[in-house]
């Protein structure tokens, strides 16, 4: 499993991204240059949900109000382990999930 970055959370917490998750997430649309972007909303996320049904699990959410309405956030999911977040997928949606 190798690392394509960590970085901390504004909790202070370490989340990484693998080689693999990130050819998934390339595949999203608008994903390819965002990488930094990614970074940038775990650091200094607009909000941060629960996931419904995981409680290891949070959506990251950015938000871009320049962006077309369609694409307005940028969602990243993270899963805990260990106290140890990995990205799951990110992509850009028009609406806010989780709790």
């Amino acid at each position: 499993m190798e690392k394509e970055f960590e970085v901390l959370d504004k909790t202070g917490r370490k989340i990484y991204l693998t080689k693999e998750r990130l050819k998934h997430i390339l595949k999203h649309p608008h994903t390819s240059s965002n990488i930094e972007t990614i970074k940038e909303v775990l650091k200094n996320p607009h909000i941060i949900r629960k996931h419904e049904i995981n409680e290891n699990s949070r959506y990251y959410y950015g938000h871009f109000k320049n962006r077309d309405p369609l694409e307005r956030y940028l969602l990243i999911l993270v899963r805990y382990l260990n106290n140890k977040g990995f990205i799951i997928t990110a992509f850009f949606t028009n609406r806010i999930i989780g709790e």
